[in-house]
């Protein structure tokens, strides 16, 4: 791993994970006392989960949003970095007076999804005994996120969403949401996501969570109180490299940073290109503010994305879906191509055909072009 990312490595803690005592920021917190039972057996003894809003909740509760992150997102969607959340809100354009989500209108809730690292229930977080969960915590899917923010809406007085809105990894639960709740969800906005994880998906998700697994510090997953220096820095810095790749399209590199060095740099001498010092910031980036064992937990959970199981096949759950929906892809995107928001679009008698995001930006193109995506949100809301 490059200078860039290791550098002061050894004054980093063992995770990014926000941890008991960090300032809260706007987070809230909702504790689920009861098990929550897993798809794949066994249970979690009790579920928190953070989340954040903004706007009031209507007396009726007929006008709650529900906004799900994508897999190294978080509650976030809207603030500035401030204590207790290291970046700005990752669409901060979209909620707000006058936004798409106008919160004089609208009852905006995004929470931080079942085994991540912000807050919710996690491998960072600790069990009842008052041990870390660490390598011990289960395995989760899709569903059984969708089943803990279930709870959470049930917390809030929320019976019925009036609008579900995910890309990539949130649209997989927005999805989720439309055909194991249907009587809970009003409208429907999936962006650059899939109805299941293709095999090209599931490869490089697997590289990146080996790539954590085969750091020296992985120990097990136990390592959350190795203390400064100890957490799998190194392997979490380039699954974090290997998925940025996938992220951003050809040309944009290419026209960003073609084959120039970084600076002075001479990459014949052991310096490096531009693009690898822009990968490096990224990787820098994420070990400050996130969990390797999270990234492991949620990456897997991805992997076992798949709306038809169980329920005869994908074409038959998506045939579930009847609320209005829509479907919306990046063109660039060469992660989550258009070809799987079209199976969406065609499959869901509630969808209007396929809407196209235009950018140069690849699969971060849902989160960086704002203003279309605001576009997308009015067909819904009006």
């Amino acid at each position: 791993m490059s200078a860039d990312t290791t550098a002061g490595s050894s004054l980093l803690p063992a995770t990014g994970a926000w941890q008991q005592g960090d300032p809260p920021g706007r987070r809230r917190w909702f504790e689920q006392r009861r098990p929550l039972r897993l798809e794949a057996g066994g249970e979690l003894p009790g579920v928190r989960l953070a989340y954040e809003t903004w706007g009031r909740l209507a007396a009726d509760g007929s006008n709650a949003v529900l906004v799900l992150h994508a897999l190294t997102g978080d509650s976030h969607v809207s603030g500035p970095a401030e204590p207790g959340h290291p970046s700005a809100g990752w669409w901060d354009g979209l909620i707000g007076p006058g936004r798409a989500l106008d919160t004089d209108r609208w009852f905006v809730v995004a929470p931080n999804v079942l085994g991540g690292c912000q807050g919710s229930t996690g491998p960072a977080e600790y069990r009842p005994d008052g041990r870390r969960w660490g390598g011990s915590f289960p395995f989760l899917t899709q569903r059984d996120q969708v089943a803990a923010e279930a709870e959470l809406a049930g917390g809030l007085g929320i019976d019925r969403w009036a609008v579900v809105v995910g890309g990539s990894m949130g649209g997989m639960r927005a999805l989720e949401w439309a055909i194991g709740h249907p009587e809970r969800t009003g409208a429907l906005l999936l962006l650059a996501s899939t109805a299941a994880a293709s095999a090209e998906q599931i490869a490089w998700a697997t590289a990146q969570v080996h790539a954590i697994k085969a750091d020296p510090n992985w120990r097990g997953g136990d390592y959350h109180d190795a203390g400064p220096g100890g957490g799998p820095h190194g392997g979490l810095g380039l699954a974090r490299r290997l998925a940025h790749i996938t992220y951003r399209s050809e040309g944009e590199l290419r026209a960003r940073f073609g084959r120039d060095p970084q600076g002075a740099e001479d990459p014949w001498r052991g310096g490096r290109y531009a693009v690898q010092s822009y990968l490096d910031h990224h990787a820098g980036k994420l070990v400050r503010r996130f969990d390797a064992a999270s990234y492991v937990v949620l990456s897997e959970a991805m992997n076992a994305h798949d709306v038809g199981r169980g329920r005869g096949g994908v074409r038959a759950a998506l045939r579930g879906v009847t609320v209005p929906t829509v479907v919306a892809g990046v063109d660039s995107d060469r992660l989550y191509p258009l070809s799987q928001q079209a199976e969406l679009a065609a499959g869901i008698p509630g969808a209007d055909g396929l809407r196209v995001v235009e950018s140069p930006y690849g699969h971060d193109g849902f989160l960086l072009e704002v203003e279309q995506v605001a576009a997308l949100v009015r067909e819904l809301v009006g």
